[in-house]
């Protein structure tokens, strides 16, 4: 009987306080805005101070029993103090903001502004929208708004991801985050360091407004504009970002890239540079295609090539650069041997188990060229349709009416293989229409000339010190004298000819079986009728510098 009647008594007392909130003296002077409205408190207390307060201080047994409600706007706590005419509210211990069943606030201590519809809360500060985590100490919600504000630092945890900095703005409409003043994320993949950060908290995707730090993997990404979806391991970068892992750097105007299908495509003056400064090549395009997976690159739009070798780097211009494993290659398209079994890489048998395998790696590539084909090298060039390069046998292979010069030496044909050792050329063969010419001497326009079905040079230092023509072999001579006057020209045929050099001018020459051919002098003889069949001297076409290769 007494319990019944304690427990009518608080329920008298809980309808009395509704009741006195809800019908207020006519007289009061009441805040314009929507008014709290109190739901539950078991003890209830009034003081009126003047006009403008009229303090009611509510309070309950246990934790959050205290309950006020505004519109949607639910607010729980161990203890409220409640301006009934400034429609305002202070709440104390295991404080919680149900804001609409989409926002929940959690603190130890809340000021409210009813009129504006802000919250205040210091000390253990949660928010969260279901998505992610914000914790603070001190926390400034706008609740119409759905905007949280931190500047004493805070940390958003969304699943594995973890941001923190000194200053935060949460936007509950968007589910946006934007993060200022020292601001780190971490998450299993990734670590982010940069200054300002916008994060969503519904996409996983970081946007970036100033200079930033991506680790991601083994790569170092330095970008100021973009974003980076967390999730889906997907980004988009502007503003000449750049890409470093342990063996290369990735420079451009604009990048885009796929960590799940390991596909990116770089624009804008794509530059990739390897960090193997002996053995491995840098590549410059407007536009680079990479397939992380397949370890493939595919560069268009003036691509440049640059195979480092010391001093004297191989540039190579094309319509079209593609470079990709060759073990790969060699599973769907069978590339001919062109080297005999005693070839080896000058360097790997001075190597380290662990080194071979790095250097098997490095090797493990070829590259094709496509359409104007250039070469540029301080003791070689050369142009061509198109060309395949192996960094396993090195050799370039340049097809479709091929032409290489070494020094004063035009060589062409239908194919030419060029043999590099050490980055150097060491030998030449031109198959199929092969010819060879120089001029005699600086100041004419007369020239020596050789050829035959297979041409074979051999070079020595980077300049030809011995050429031979094979099958039906062809030459025109001019002799000179010790003080460099013309003394006559020889034009022979013969099964193969041999071609001594010193200093790349021609020094001897020796005719092999079936010798046939005349001598003349020089004013007895039409120098134009001693040219060789589909002679033509195309010095127009050959780099002249590196920067001929770079203006391609």
């Amino acid at each position: 009987m007494i319990r019944t009647l304690k427990w009518l008594m608080v329920l008298l007392l809980m309808i009395t306080v509704q009741g006195s909130f809800a019908q207020r003296n006519p007289t009061d002077t009441v805040v314009p805005g929507k008014q709290i409205d109190i739901i539950r408190a078991l003890r209830y207390s009034a003081v009126k101070v003047d006009s403008a307060t009229n303090l009611i201080s509510l309070a309950g047994d246990k934790s959050g029993d205290v309950v006020l409600k505004q519109e949607n706007t639910w607010i729980y706590a161990d203890s409220i103090v409640l301006n009934s005419v400034q429609n305002m509210l202070e709440a104390y211990g295991n404080v919680h903001i149900n804001d609409a069943d989409s926002v929940h606030t959690y603190a130890q201590y809340l000021k409210y502004l009813g009129k504006e519809k802000k919250a205040f809360l210091k000390t253990k500060v949660k928010l969260t929208d279901g998505k992610g985590v914000l914790t603070t100490d001190d926390l400034d919600y706008d609740v119409s708004m759905k905007i949280g504000v931190y500047r004493s630092g805070g940390k958003l945890v969304d699943k594995k991801t973890t941001l923190t900095s000194k200053e935060g703005y949460y936007y509950g409409e968007t589910k946006d985050v934007i993060f200022k003043n020292n601001v780190h994320l971490v998450d299993p993949d990734t670590k982010i360091d940069t200054d300002t950060l916008q994060y969503n908290t519904n996409t996983k995707i970081a946007t970036f407004t100033c200079p930033s730090i991506i680790y991601n993997e083994s790569r170092i990404i330095h970008t100021r504009d973009g974003y980076f979806d967390t999730k889906n391991k997907r980004g988009t970068l502007h503003q000449r970002s750049s890409i470093e892992d342990s063996t290369y750097t990735f420079t451009a105007d604009d990048m885009v890239f796929d960590d799940s299908t390991g596909l990116s495509e770089f624009s804008g003056n794509a530059v990739y540079r390897s960090k193997d400064t002996a053995e491995g090549y840098d590549l410059v395009a407007n536009n680079i295609k990479t397939n992380k997976k397949k370890s493939a690159m595919l560069a268009t739009q003036k691509p440049i090539l640059l195979i480092k070798q010391g001093k004297d780097s191989i540039f190579v211009s094309a319509d079209t650069l593609y470079t990709a494993k060759l073990s790969d290659l060699l599973k769907t398209r069978t590339v001919p041997s062109i080297r005999d079994s005693s070839f080896k890489h000058p360097i790997r048998d001075t190597l380290s188990e662990k080194e071979k395998a790095n250097e098997d790696s490095t090797h493990d590539k070829f590259i094709e060229a496509f359409y104007h084909v250039k070469i540029y090298s301080d003791s070689l060039q050369a142009v061509g349709d198109s060309l395949f390069y192996s960094m396993q046998d090195s050799v370039f292979r340049l097809f479709k009416e091929p032409i290489a010069w070494s020094k004063d030496n035009q060589i062409s044909g239908d194919t030419i293989y060029l043999y590099l050792q050490n980055k150097k050329p060491e030998r030449l063969l031109v198959f199929e229409n092969a010819m060879a010419l120089s001029k005699a001497d600086s100041s004419s326009n007369f020239y020596n000339q050789m050829k035959g079905t297979l041409i074979r040079a051999e070079f020595l230092d980077g300049q030809i010190n011995f050429m031979q023509a094979r099958g039906n072999a062809e030459n025109v001579y001019y002799g000179l004298d010790e003080n460099k006057h013309f003394t006559g020209v020889n034009k022979s045929e013969a099964e193969m000819i041999d071609i001594e050099f010193d200093d790349s001018k021609p020094k001897k020459i020796v005719w092999r079986n079936n010798l046939t051919g005349n001598a003349y002098p020089m004013r007895q003889v039409n120098h134009e009728d001693l040219k060789l069949r589909s002679f033509k001297w195309q010095d127009e076409k050959r780099p002249k510098s590196k920067y001929d290769i770079l203006a391609n």
